[in-house]
């Protein structure tokens, strides 16, 4: 297997590992402050699309280069 390919897949994992994080704190609500102040959920909603719109992308790439 090339390396490209392989380091590909795992930036795919990688990033469907982190869109799960973000959904995970989508579902259970916790409470997160930073420097004394709430953060809102909407970066989270933000930040799942974008992992998961990488995480799609990237494993996408290593099926049609094999």
């Amino acid at each position: 297997m090339n390396s490209q390919i392989m380091g590909l897949r795992v930036a795919g994992i990688v990033f469907g590992l982190m869109a799960l994080a973000q959904l995970l704190r989508l579902i259970i609500q916790p409470a997160v402050i930073v420097a004394g102040h709430l953060l809102p959920l909407w970066p989270s909603v933000l930040a799942f699309l974008i992992l998961v719109s990488l995480c799609f992308w990237l494993l996408q790439l290593t099926h049609t280069h094999t």
